[in-house]
């Protein structure tokens, strides 16, 4: 059951507006593009939690979207966003500190410096396609490159090897070269850019 709070006291909000009305202006106007839309956000975040008391870890955090509202639509579980870029954590952790929710935590690093052992489950909006030439980029604030996305997508394909069974993925608008063959797509939505995966 979705928690409620003294920002939001008719329980989770409904819309991205809403939700993102808590957020700096400036950070409102990257919403559309670069932080997961309310709507992937209520479904990931249930399929991960699956209902049971689990570590969720969102790479490539940014402004925490994700790991926040999924706090209010699955708050059995516990949520973790890693992000390299300090002002993004910033912003993530004031919004956490307004909310005032206990089952979310926010990192401050790169995603390949993190123990991937310490989490159950695993949330990917394909934080490394900045990295390839022409896209939208958040800012320039951190290194890109063609070799940085194809290092990123290998370490984490390797990370995700290494998981038990049973460990679930949700990702979104991937290109899908970080999910290795053991992982197995048990759904689909949003014309299928939105995945749902589990090792078998």
């Amino acid at each position: 059951m979705a928690v409620k709070n003294k920002h939001f006291p008719g329980g989770a909000p409904d819309s991205d507006a809403e939700f993102m009305g808590v957020y700096p202006p400036g950070v409102r106007a990257l919403d559309k593009y670069h932080w997961t839309p309310l709507a992937v956000i209520k479904k990931a975040a249930r399929f991960l939690s699956g209902g049971g008391d689990v570590r969720i870890l969102d790479i490539g955090s940014g402004v925490g979207k994700f790991c926040l509202a999924g706090a209010f639509h699955a708050p059995e579980a516990s949520y973790y966003g890693v992000e390299q870029r300090k002002w993004l954590i910033d912003c993530a952790e004031g919004v956490r500190e307004k909310m005032g929710l206990k089952n979310v935590s926010f990192i401050h690093g790169n995603f390949t410096q993190i123990d991937f052992r310490y989490y159950d489950h695993f949330y990917f909006y394909n934080a490394f396609y900045e990295n390839l030439t022409g896209t939208d980029k958040i800012d320039h604030s951190i290194e890109y490159s063609e070799e940085l996305f194809d290092y990123y997508n290998r370490y984490l394909f390797r990370q995700l090897q290494r998981k038990p069974k049973g460990t679930r993925l949700c990702t979104l608008c991937s290109l899908e070269y970080e999910v290795p063959p053991d992982f197995q797509v048990v759904g689909v939505d949003g014309g299928e850019m939105l995945k749902f995966w589990v090792k078998v």
